[in-house]
């Protein structure tokens, strides 16, 4: 009985999780690290085909720790957009399963397969 309930559990997590998804906005686009290069900077493949130095803002320091080919929102700087930006949020990896299933990431898997 108590493996039924910690499946259920474990279940409705996923589904609070899927269901709170953030897109990105505006400016924003959905970016892959490329590779980490210190002081909390980083190269990212964003979908609209660039690869910018991103950036983890001094707010998300702590909160946000990114690895190699994790999926994030890149929001590029007003000035030099094409070359730098800022990573503005971290997908989980159930997270990068619904957006793939959902087709938001289709343009991306064209670039590059993960």
């Amino acid at each position: 009985m108590g493996k039924k309930k910690e499946e259920q559990q474990r279940q409705e997590k996923i589904q609070q999780e899927i269901s709170r998804i953030n897109l990105p906005r505006g400016r924003q686009t959905f970016g892959l690290i490329e590779q980490r290069l210190g002081a909390s900077r980083m190269r990212v493949k964003c979908l609209d085909g660039k690869t910018r130095i991103c950036r983890i803002p001094g707010r998300l320091t702590r909160k946000l720790w990114v690895r190699e080919s994790d999926i994030v929102i890149v929001e590029p700087w007003e000035y030099s957009g094409d070359e730098k930006g800022d990573v503005m949020y971290k997908y989980s990896p159930t997270q990068v399963g619904f957006l793939r299933r959902k087709g938001y990431l289709k343009e991306m898997d064209q670039f590059e397969e993960f």
